[in-house]
């Protein structure tokens, strides 16, 4: 897979993300969107995890600041008032249902052809109206999908954040 990262090459991005996670990625994944400092913000994962199991969360959110943000906002009940908004928006609903499907396309396409995880989309949500987990919605907006949640969310918290936090692993000897 070209452009791929098994998470054990010592790569800058690769030593970044495993920062930037607390941890190395699990299974093949490459960089799907960087902030404006050069950073990765998301990663696009491969479906297929090396140890046999499946990995239906296509985009991953992995930057600090945008993770810390999508935490608070679900903490705030943003999940259920996407939900209902959802419910009551048929444009909304429209493309809730549209990101649903490009993401079972684009998951099939980085899987060879045949989307191992079936027609589950973002984080592996089943139903394509309802907002599971705000930081692959995020993600999924990084990485070029008309994601209405993400999107929104980007628009109101900021896609970059303004003190690099990420150059501070260097400072930090991390």
């Amino acid at each position: 897979m070209n452009g791929w990262s098994d998470g054990a090459a010592l790569s800058a991005d690769a030593e970044v993300v495993a920062w930037q996670l607390g941890r190395t990625p699990r299974g093949a994944w490459r960089v799907a969107a960087r902030c404006g400092y050069g950073f990765p913000q998301a990663i696009e994962t491969a479906p297929d995890l090396p140890e046999g199991g499946l990995f239906p969360t296509l985009y991953y959110l992995t930057c600090p600041y945008l993770t810390e943000a999508a935490s608070a906002a679900e903490s705030a009940g943003e999940l259920a008032a996407f939900d209902e908004r959802a419910r009551r928006d048929a444009g909304f609903a429209a493309r809730m249902v549209a990101v649903h499907r490009e993401v079972v396309a684009r998951r099939r396409a980085v899987a060879g052809g045949s989307d191992p995880c079936g027609e589950v989309g973002v984080a592996g949500q089943r139903d394509p109206c309802a907002t599971k987990c705000l930081h692959a919605r995020i993600a999924a907006a990084l990485a070029g999908l008309d994601d209405p949640v993400g999107t929104e969310l980007i628009e109101r918290i900021g896609a970059v954040c303004d003190d690099a936090r990420c150059d501070r692993r260097v400072e930090d000897g991390r």
